[in-house]
This record gives structure tokens, C-alpha cells and sequence, in this order.
């Protein structure tokens, strides 16, 4: 080759390898650009996301570790901050067939794995779990499981069964005041009592925090639903009410409807045990309307003479014999109408009183409309309708027959007469001082004072000796009315007993009502049916043990002055 051939290859190399290098170079600067379009694209749709969630959509609010440590529902506690409802996570057992990410869901069969779960859970219905896991459809076994349960669980090797961790709700009184505290069911939404009324406190972040106070206290509670299923047992009734108000505030103490449900089980919770015989049930609740148809007499001056004597013979008003339970003799004044408890002395007083004066004194005390209460569940009163009351319907109502309430009304309206004469609505929440609502006058203060004496003296001389209890000085009143039959009139083998009762009368606190739903005349009741043998002893029983945990302590030196009124029936002078 020569020098002119290998100058011209020598130069053809090179601009080739130029060729070479450009066009990497073009490549290289190609494939920068299209990294940097793709980042300046996935800024500029982050820009734009930004921008959106900026001006369109609501920021999510993030928690901060205080609220990440609230309760997922809040407290509810009794006035002295005993813990009724709390909210803790908890264990539940899920059938999950797909577990192992085939449809193979069960080591074992079917029937061996829901006996060995009916073993954990005695109240387990086997059938129906081995009927479900045998479908292989996934979902809750049991809403609520114990570590110890679940342990035991795990050690069967059954990976289709699985223990998510969810809030739940927890009482740790157990039934106690279940109609008061309600229940929270699956939905995690409050049912029936407080729990739903307090749903919006209980679940919003801003208030879950504080517990909420109720006006409960347990102690009272405990005491008042053990005597009332005491009572209960010895009679053989189908159920049992009983309240504990306070005259003067409205507050309330205890509350109790029997049988009762266990708000823990909320699966079980729905059914005819839900339903509050104190709220929701109206009765006719007989002789207890007694005393407040002789505190309208006196108020309106109709008595002023408390020797006076009324006939106590029985007789007709329009086509109605009205007569005793058994003669009471041939006349009474007002105390021994109380103390034996006479319709027909009760009724002539009514007459007297006029039906327009009576009915406003019933509206008065709130016993034509639903109670004032909280709960949602309150029962609407039967009240005589007519815009003008014939004679008969005055006086039945007089002793309690033709209008029927609850004994929530009853309780109201036995504060109001003992407390000077001032009606104040029931509540649920625990008050401070100074927050009594200020109510409505229904009878004079000096009404008040001759009725404390009046219902002493039933306690002391009359029908309501058996709640008796030495030191308490409690004054009340029985009534024993006979159901409603199914065609019609009265059915005379079934009775709702009740005793109304406030101590103590020297300075009257607290109202306690005692009711028994169709009690037997069993040999405890020493063969009766009537308030006198069953509910007034379960009063007599209820004050000693509620008394000296609020305040009330036996003293057998003091009690009210019946100077005025003893001598006016037999025995009374002693």
C-alpha cells in the first residue's frame, strides 16, 4: 500500500469513528430527555394533584396522639364515678375459609371443630356453628372472646379461625341498671337506654374524653333490685318495678325493671326484657292515687275539718256500685280513709272536689303526657279524654281506676306532694348544685306538710305498717289494683301491688316506689295478693340498707308531729 492509499483509509477510520461517537452521543442526549419529559411529567401531575386536593378536596385531618389514645366510645359512670360503661378492644372469633388462600378452610371436620368450640362456650348453639362452618362462607362465630378462650382456641391448629381485635363494650356492673344503661349493638350504634341517648357525646373525639355522670348510684341500685327480685321470688310475680327519686332535684337514684337482660350480650339483649316497666309500662296503679285526690281537697279548701265523717256505705252513680274491698263500717273521716283506704270515702271526697278541679290538679302533675325522662322509650298515659269529666270518671280516678300512668309519673308526682308542693321533671343526669330545675307549684306548702303527716300515719296505723322500718320514719301509701282482662273489665286473679313511699317524712328526701306485676298470696305473703303483705315489705326492707349511704340515719328519737291528727282514729292516742 502506499502512502497515498493508507492516508485516505487512515482518514475513512476516522471520520467513521466520528460518525460512530455522534451518533451515541445523540442517542445518549435522546434518552435524557425523554427522563427528564418523564420527570417533568410526574411533577407536573404531582403539581396538579396538590393543586386539586388544595383547592377542591378537604384535607384529611390527621390525629394526634391524644386523641389516638381515647377511648373508641366514652365512659359512662355513675355520681360517685363507679364505671358503668367502658370501651376496651377486645377478641372476636371469624371463620375465615379461604385462610391458607384455598378453599380447604378445616384441618379437621366440620362436627369436630364446633364440638371442640361448644366446649369453650357452653351457651354455643353446635348445630348452627357446624351448619356454618361446614357452608365455608366466612364470618363471626362469636362477637366477644376472652384471652383465656382464645388461647384455648389456638391451640386447636385451625387456621380458618381467626381473633381480629375490634372496641367493644364493656359493663362492668353487669344487668344492674341495664334498662337504664341500654346496650351498644354490633353496629357499634347505642340501643334502648342512656347509651343512645348519649351517642353524639359518647362518640364524638371532643367530648369522648370526659366521662359522662349519671345520677345512678349503684350502692342504691344494688340494693333496690335485690329486695324487688327478693320480692319478686317470694310471690311468685312475673315482674317487679321500683324507683328511688330524689323530692327535691328531680334526680334518679335507682331504677330498676325486672326480669332484667345482660347489656354484655347485646346478641341477646333484643327482646321483650328490653322494655322498662318503670318508663315505658302504664299501669292502673289503684289506692296510691288516694292521697294525691286528698291533697287536692285540701288544697282547694274542700277540707278543712279533718273529723269530718263521710258515709262509707256503698253506692250507685250512674249504673256503677261503687264499694270497699270489705266493710269498713258505716262512716270515716279523712286520716281513716287513708289508713284503711276507702273508695267510697275517697270517692265522695272527689265528688266534692269537683271533676274540673281534679282534672286540672292530674294535669298539673304531669299525668297526661309521656313522662319527662331521657330515655326514649316513656310510656303515654291512659287519660280520660273528655273535655268535660262525667261524676263516675271523677271518681274512679279518684282511687285510681281509669287512668293509668307509670311509675315514673307516680314518683313525680309523690315528690311533689311531700317536697312543699313543687313539681320538678324526673332526670337521668347526675345535677350540681344550684341545677335543679325550678318547676311548677301544684299544691301549697302547708298542702305538703298535712299530707307528710297523713301518709306517716298510713306507715304507723294503717296499711303500710309492714314498710315500717324503726328510725326512718317513712310515710306511704299501698294500692292494689286489678289488671285489665283481655275481653274486657277486670281480672280479679291478677293485681299490680305497689307501695309509694317517701322518707324520711320529718324532712322528706327521697321517694322509693315499689310495684310487684301479679304476685301470688304465697305463704311469704301469708296468703294475700295486696301492696300491704308483698311491695310494702320490700320498702321496709329497701330504706334500712339505702338510708345511711345517703345520709339518712336511723334516729328513733325524732319523727313527725301527728299530735294534731292521732286522736282523731282509734288507737291514736297511744
Amino acid at each position: 500500500m502506499n502512502a497515498m492509499t493508507y492516508s485516505t483509509a487512515l482518514a475513512s477510520g476516522r471520520i467513521h469513528l466520528a460518525n460512530v461517537r455522534q451518533r451515541s452521543l445523540l442517542t445518549a442526549h435522546v434518552r435524557m430527555l425523554v427522563v427528564l419529559l418523564l420527570f417533568a411529567l410526574t411533577a407536573a401531575a404531582c403539581l396538579l394533584r396538590i393543586a386539586v386536593l388544595g383547592l377542591f378536596d378537604a384535607a384529611p385531618r390527621g390525629a394526634s396522639m391524644a386523641e389516638l389514645l381515647l377511648p373508641s366510645r366514652g365512659e359512662l359512670v355513675d355520681r360517685n364515678g363507679v364505671p358503668l360503661a367502658r370501651a376496651f378492644p377486645a377478641y372476636a372469633l371469624w371463620y375465615n375459609p379461604e385462610a391458607l388462600g384455598a378453599r380447604a378452610p378445616l384441618v379437621r371436620s366440620p362436627a369436630e371443630v364446633a364440638r371442640a368450640l361448644a366446649d369453650v362456650f357452653p351457651d354455643l348453639d353446635e348445630a348452627e356453628v357446624h351448619r356454618r362452618l361446614a357452608a365455608g362462607k366466612p364470618g363471626y362465630l362469636r362477637r366477644r372472646v376472652l384471652p383465656e378462650e382464645a388461647n384455648r382456641i389456638h391451640a386447636l391448629g385451625e387456621p380458618a379461625l381467626e381473633f381480629p381485635r375490634e372496641p367493644d363494650r364493656y359493663y362492668p356492673q353487669g344487668s344492674l341498671a341495664a334498662h337504664v344503661l341500654g346496650f351498644v349493638a354490633a353496629d357499634g350504634h347505642g340501643r334502648v337506654g342512656m347509651e343512645q341517648v348519649f351517642e353524639k357525646q359518647l362518640t364524638d373525639p371532643a367530648l369522648r374524653g370526659t366521662p359522662i355522670a349519671l345520677s345512678l348510684d349503684m350502692r342504691v341500685q344494688g340494693a333496690l333490685e335485690d329486695e324487688l327480685g327478693r320480692g319478686m321470688l317470694e310471690t311468685q310475680a312475673i315482674g317487679a318495678a321500683g324507683i328511688v327519686l330524689d323530692v327535691d332535684s328531680g334526680e334518679i337514684l335507682a331504677m330498676a325493671s325486672l326480669p332484667s337482660f345482660n347489656p354484655n350480650r347485646p346478641d341477646q339483649a333484643v327482646n321483650r326484657l328490653v322494655f322498662n316497666k318503670v318508663t315505658n309500662q302504664v299501669y292502673e296503679l289503684g289506692s296510691t292515687f288516694k292521697p294525691l285526690t286528698v291533697a287536692a281537697a285540701i288544697d282547694a279548701g274542700v277540707i278543712t275539718d279533718f273529723a269530718k265523717r263521710y258515709s262509707a256505705t256503698p253506692f250507685q252513680v250512674q249504673g256503677f256500685t261503687i264499694r270497699d274491698s270489705h266493710p269498713l263500717g258505716a262512716s270515716l273521716n279523712a286520716p281513716e280513709s287513708l289508713i284503711h283506704s276507702s273508695n267510697i270515702v275517697t270517692a265522695h271526697i272527689a265528688d266534692e272536689l269537683g271533676a274540673e278541679r281534679m282534672k286540672q290538679t292530674m294535669i298539673a302533675l304531669g299525668m297526661n303526657e309521656r313522662p319527662y325522662l331521657e330515655l326514649p322509650g316513656r310510656g303515654f298515659p291512659l287519660f280520660p279524654r273528655d273535655k268535660k269529666w262525667a261524676r263516675i270518671t271523677n271518681m274512679t280516678v279518684s282511687y285510681g281506676h281509669g287512668i293509668a300512668v307509670t311509675p315514673l309519673h307516680l314518683a313525680s308526682a309523690y315528690a311533689t306532694m311531700v317536697n312543699g308542693g313543687i313539681w320538678r321533671p324526673a332526670t337521668l343526669e347526675k345535677l350540681g348544685p344550684g341545677e335543679a330545675p325550678k318547676g311548677r307549684r301544684v299544691f301549697k306548702a302547708s298542702t305538703s306538710a298535712r299530707m307528710r303527716q297523713l301518709l306517716r300515719m298510713i306507715s304507723v296505723y294503717g296499711t303500710g305498717r309492714k314498710a315500717n322500718a324503726p328510725g326512718f320514719r317513712i310515710g306511704g301509701k299501698t294500692g292494689s289494683a286489678e289488671k285489665p282482662g283481655a275481653g274486657g273489665g277486670y281480672n280479679k286473679s291478677s293485681v299490680v301491688a305497689t307501695f309509694a313511699a317517701a322518707f324520711p317524712m320529718d324532712r322528706p328526701r327521697y321517694v322509693i316506689i315499689a310495684m310487684l306485676d301479679e304476685p301470688k298470696g304465697t305463704a311469704a305473703a301469708s296468703g294475700q295478693r295486696t301492696a300491704a303483705w308483698n311491695a310494702a315489705p320490700v320498702v321496709g326492707r329497701v330504706v334500712p340498707r339505702i338510708g345511711p349511704l345517703l345520709g339518712v340515719v336511723p334516729d328513733d328519737t325524732r319523727d313527725i308531729d301527728l299530735s294534731d291528727l292521732a286522736p282523731l282514729i282509734p288507737g291514736g292516742r297511744e
